[in-house]
């Protein structure tokens, strides 16, 4: 079958769901919407920030001066931690079904310093907010109401970050979200058909082909995947089979550090801007049960498509059908491998 030159779908084994792709169209004309170029320079400190040390935040809480990284509540959380255990079905048909969440918001800042980004901090530094991510896992996870903790990143205003200044977000909820549920039923039958784990075996696979890998050290694997949906998408997977990140050892936790830093510098490096992106951590969940089925990775999803202010849009048959793209996932791994060996 020929995947380069011609349209076909691929298989997502993660989460049951198909991708169109559609490589002849990767030299259709653009006429629609050209994004604003995001600023480059910051000062190292700004008044106006509300994540700065020492500043009001929006909800009035001033911060405190800190040196490090830095974690509180939300001020403005989606989730209420007092939101009582409770289901509804109206009319008993399981049509209109309905039941309170309670969870835990927290904002956690990288660094001080306004200007820095997973790019431009040192390893160190990085691995200090790996330590703050796991401290914060291990807390929340061990709360009697909460089954899931997501740790992610919104990086530019085209992913809808409120705030340039280098921070993350933990939610903390009493049920599974929906796509690592997901994944979680995927690896579930992986296991029991197969004996194995499928991202150990997956990440096997790609490791003999080479065709879609981009880097890589001595604890991790980054990859295009197969059934990539955004253009530049990559799937960081550990090469130990773990499930969180308590379980990382030392020298995991500096080989996370340079595999989070490569990735950032290799997408600034695509189109010369700071590269917009979610990226998030699937990990166990905390739902009291054993998950050894369960592999740790992390999902980075880049809107960015043919320069720094065209983005992709999930519109019309991919909000009506499933998800399609139009560079193979192959020539994504290409331009990014390529960029990768440039930061040696």
């Amino acid at each position: 079958m020929e995947f380069s030159q011609k349209s076909h779908r691929r298989f997502n084994p993660l989460t049951n769901e198909w991708v169109l792709v559609s490589p002849h169209r990767t030299k259709r004309p653009w006429q629609g919407a050209i994004e604003t170029l995001p600023a480059i320079e910051r000062p190292q400190y700004d008044p106006t920030c509300y994540l700065c040390p020492g500043n009001e935040r929006a909800g009035g809480v001033r911060n405190p001066q800190y040196n490090g990284t830095f974690v509180f509540e939300n001020d403005f959380a989606a989730l209420q931690n007092d939101a009582p255990t409770a289901r509804v079905d109206m009319h008993e048909k399981g049509l209109l079904v309905a039941e309170a969440e309670p969870g835990i918001c927290r904002v956690m800042c990288f660094s001080p310093r306004h200007d820095l980004t997973i790019s431009s901090m040192g390893i160190a530094e990085i691995e200090d907010v790996i330590r703050a991510w796991t401290a914060q896992f291990v807390e929340l996870a061990a709360m009697p109401n909460i089954q899931h903790v997501q740790i992610f990143e919104n990086r530019g205003e085209m992913m809808g970050a409120s705030n340039p200044h280098p921070h993350c977000q933990i939610w903390a909820t009493h049920s599974v979200p929906q796509l690592p549920s997901r994944e979680l039923v995927s690896q579930q039958k992986y296991a029991a058909a197969r004996g194995g784990c499928l991202l150990c075996d997956y990440a096997g696979i790609e490791e003999s082909e080479q065709s879609r890998i981009v880097c890589g050290n001595d604890g991790f694997v980054t990859v295009v995947p197969f059934w990539a949906v955004w253009p530049f998408e990559v799937l960081l997977c550990s090469r130990r089979h773990l499930g969180s990140m308590p379980e990382l050892n030392g020298a995991e936790v500096a080989q996370l550090a340079e595999a989070l830093k490569q990735i950032v510098s290799i997408y600034d490096r695509v189109f010369g801007v700071p590269f917009p992106y979610s990226m998030g951590f699937h990990q166990t969940p905390s739902d009291g049960s054993p998950h050894p089925e369960w592999h740790f990775h992390a999902h980075f999803y880049p809107p960015l498509l043919r320069s720094a202010t065209v983005r992709k849009f999930m519109v019309g048959f991919e909000m009506l059908g499933n998800p399609q793209r139009d560079i193979t996932p192959e020539l994504a791994a290409e331009k990014l491998r390529s960029l990768a060996s440039s930061l040696k």
